[in-house]
């Protein structure tokens, strides 16, 4: 397991504003990620479609109107929950804050539950009652779906110090972003990690603009990766659009969370097309900007490229695959807006009273 405390290479800095510097999406390395079989390129093929056709309908339902509220799309950071999710085993547990869909969709729940809640029904996870950012599914081991910025983290070293005490051997996903990575309770629950030796591993899916400012305009430490240094946490640098990337670093830290050795970092350098959530018109990076990641790092283009040219499958069983998750999602969309509303006595359970 000594390779597992290896230190991935820094990232080539980016010149900024001010003299200061700032990793690029991408991530430097002399190491190439080892390359998946036929079968689990076809398998991130398929879920990485999926999260992003349903994320581009649930988008098309908020400007209708059919979704109300908050909603974040996940378009752009397929790669990372896939990747993370071929790593986990039965039993582990995933928890994240409101930009949730995607990490819904890759735990295996419905996707037509998924939908029906963002569109407040009552056929939805929540029972219609708590939308894009309040999703919970116990059977999948998905924890939710959080609105309050980090307050995930505390609750996912929480769930890691039950299979502690337990003695379950399973570990817990606590994803958030880099925004939230700098909220004073994500430290405190580095200290304890850390401290009981904790199976959790920490992904920060840096997307690089948190809720619209820059990550060096926001964060003193903008290799987010260094950010359990002094609790003695090990952290790297992924390349978050890379879903084969994601996996081979997936399976290491996990394996090293399960084996006893405490927390990890996993500092994913990934990127959202869309603005931070549905009302954001995005106006703090250029459409050049935007372009040149979709040009050259749109992770499922890089999956498709790889698929065809290794000669796993051709074009059209492709498009075969595309029409599949067409249908997944055209289904959802339809059961969501054919689902009746919650009863009105619904605005009394599930409460404390």
């Amino acid at each position: 397991m000594a390779k597992a405390a290896r230190k991935a290479e820094k990232p080539t800095p980016v010149a900024v504003s001010a003299g200061r510097t700032r990793p690029t999406v991408v991530p430097t390395s002399k190491d190439h990620p080892p390359e998946l079989s036929r079968e689990e390129e076809l398998h991130a093929f398929e879920q990485m479609l999926l999260i992003r056709r349903f994320e581009e309908r649930a988008g098309q339902m908020y400007g209708m109107g059919l979704i109300g509220g908050f909603c974040h799309l996940y378009i752009g950071q397929e790669a990372v929950v896939v990747g993370m999710q071929m790593a986990i085993g039965d039993g582990d547990q995933v928890i994240t804050g409101y930009r949730d869909h995607g990490h819904m969709l890759a735990c295996g729940m419905d996707p037509r539950g998924v939908m029906a809640e963002l569109t407040g029904r009552r056929t939805g996870y929540s029972h219609g009652k708590g939308g894009s950012m309040h999703m919970f599914s116990r059977e999948k081991n998905f924890f939710g779906g959080h609105g309050i910025v980090a307050a995930q983290v505390p609750l996912g070293t929480g769930l890691a110090f039950a299979n502690r005490y337990r003695k379950n051997d399973r570990v817990c996903l606590t994803y958030f972003g880099d925004g939230a990575a700098n909220q004073g309770q994500v430290y405190e629950s580095f200290n304890m990690a850390k401290l009981w030796k904790l199976p959790v591993v920490y992904i920060i899916e840096n997307n690089r603009y948190a809720m619209g400012t820059s990550l060096n305009r926001a964060s003193a430490q903008t290799d987010l990766s260094r950010r359990g240094a002094s609790f003695d946490i090990p952290g790297e640098q992924v390349d978050g659009m890379d879903v084969r990337a994601v996996r081979a670093a997936a399976e290491r830290v996990v394996e090293w969370c399960r084996s006893g050795k405490g927390p990890y970092i996993l500092e994913m350098l990934t990127y959202r097309y869309r603005g931070h959530s549905m009302s954001d018109p995005a106006k703090y990076r250029t459409r050049e900007e935007v372009n040149k990641v979709r040009d050259e790092h749109d992770p499922i283009e890089m999956v498709r490229k790889r698929i065809v040219d290794r000669g796993f499958a051709s074009d059209d069983d492709l498009k075969q695959i595309e029409k599949r998750v067409r249908e997944v999602v055209t289904d959802a969309a339809d059961f969501a807006t054919n689902s009746p509303e919650p009863d009105a006595a619904e605005l009394w359970t599930d409460i404390y009273r």
